[in-house]
């Protein structure tokens, strides 16, 4: 019986759910995760399932379900939320700290769901360009944020004279936009999206949002080491849009000031010896080269898989997605006990993420250091959350 369950680890909880589901599907997990988490958005969707009689929840508010997570949403929340391409949940983690309240989330991705909800108790849905994951998102909801892929838009722009956003993941959120009309969208990408197919790309998503669904737009390139305090070279787009019926307000949206930067690599790296996985031994066949390269403790090296280029800013160099591939293109450095690439949690860490918190479960390092690449920059995202919040 879950009405009974103490609190336990969310493993445990996760075991306990599955153990009454006739059917283990993941989707039955989402919805049911996120219940418990916003029961009263999601109680509809119970009343026609069998899932009220198997957990034996009596009401919309009464679970009695408890478990042990490092990022619970806020007990008093000052706005709703949903996450798409949610990642491992940097969007998240950045708008519960401003007071937000998480109602939806989403990823295609099997192994970043795995860390979402290992921090938060929820477990996502899956791809959103079906209509049937779309349709669990509530009717009503303050703020929209997507890290979306960028997929290119020539095709459509060629036969459409860049007027059309169809066969590309923004499209879907074109339509989840244009059904919910959320008061704010909060969009970040690669800052390359700006001069992609020469601003044609660009065009068309401020197009979409200006003249097809009426929101007042700003957008900027941000650097997490100029407005986030953290010692990253991390140039990224961010795109806000706000109603103007909602948000009457908006005039008053500003991005934040640009702060000095009193973090050091030092802060982030580990002190102490790493798995021996890390380093490069002396028979590896690229020692030599690195060796000649990699001379001092003062820096972290941007590695390729055909050159070592040291940043002179003494900052840690882009982290990108495909870190993971090979294990190549993950920054190295040179400590006490070698030359080595960072740790998936430095990654973590140099992207702004409470580490000494934050769960990474036993995934592939491939995988964990696709995800760090992948990610936001926490602390950047909540500053401009912030400012967000004060609009609203």
């Amino acid at each position: 019986m879950i009405e009974t369950v103490k609190v336990k680890k969310y493993s445990e909880v996760k075991a306990d759910i599955f153990s009454l589901l006739p059917e283990k599907k993941e989707e039955d997990f989402a919805l049911i995760t996120h219940y418990l988490q916003n029961s009263q958005y999601y109680y509809n969707f119970f009343k026609k399932s069998p899932f009220l009689n198997i957990l034996q929840i009596q009401s919309p508010n009464n679970s009695g379900l408890k478990w042990d997570i490092p990022f619970p949403p806020p007990k008093n929340h000052k706005f709703t939320f949903i996450d798409l391409f949610c990642g491992v949940g940097g969007f998240r983690l950045a708008l519960q700290n401003n007071g937000g309240n998480c109602l939806f989330s989403s990823d295609i991705d099997p192994y970043v769901r795995n860390v979402y909800e290992c921090n938060f108790g929820e477990a996502p849905f899956g791809d959103i360009t079906k209509a049937k994951t779309r349709n669990y998102i509530p009717e009503n909801f303050d703020v929209l944020c997507a890290g979306f892929p960028c997929q290119a838009f020539s095709i459509a722009g060629y036969q459409k004279g860049f007027s059309d956003t169809r066969g590309t993941l923004f499209f879907e959120l074109e339509n989840i936009i244009k059904k919910h009309k959320p008061k704010a969208v909060f969009l970040e990408n690669v800052k390359n999206l700006v001069s992609h197919d020469k601003g044609n790309t660009f065009k068309v998503i401020i197009d979409t949002l200006e003249n097809k669904l009426k929101y007042k737009v700003y957008h900027k390139v941000l650097n997490s080491m100029e407005y986030a305090n953290i010692p990253q070279n991390r140039e990224r787009i961010f795109i806000i849009a706000f109603d103007p019926k909602q948000a009457p307000n908006y005039t008053n949206f500003t991005f934040p000031h640009e702060i000095k930067l009193t973090k050091t690599i030092h802060d982030i790296l580990e002190k102490d010896k790493q798995d021996d996985c890390f380093y490069y031994s002396s028979d590896h066949q690229y020692y030599p080269e690195l060796k000649k390269i990699v001379s001092g403790k003062d820096t972290v090296y941007q590695w390729r898989r055909v050159y070592v280029r040291e940043n002179k800013s003494s900052v840690c160099p882009t982290l990108t997605a495909n870190m993971g591939t090979g294990g190549h293109n993950v920054p190295i450095i040179k400590d006490d006990f070698g030359i080595r690439k960072l740790t998936p949690r430095e990654c973590f860490a140099f992207q702004g993420y409470p580490v000494d918190k934050f769960i990474l479960p036993k995934l592939a390092n491939s995988k964990l250091y696709k995800q760090a690449g992948n990610s936001v920059t926490m602390p950047l995202i909540e500053r401009i959350g912030n400012e967000i919040v004060k609009v609203l």
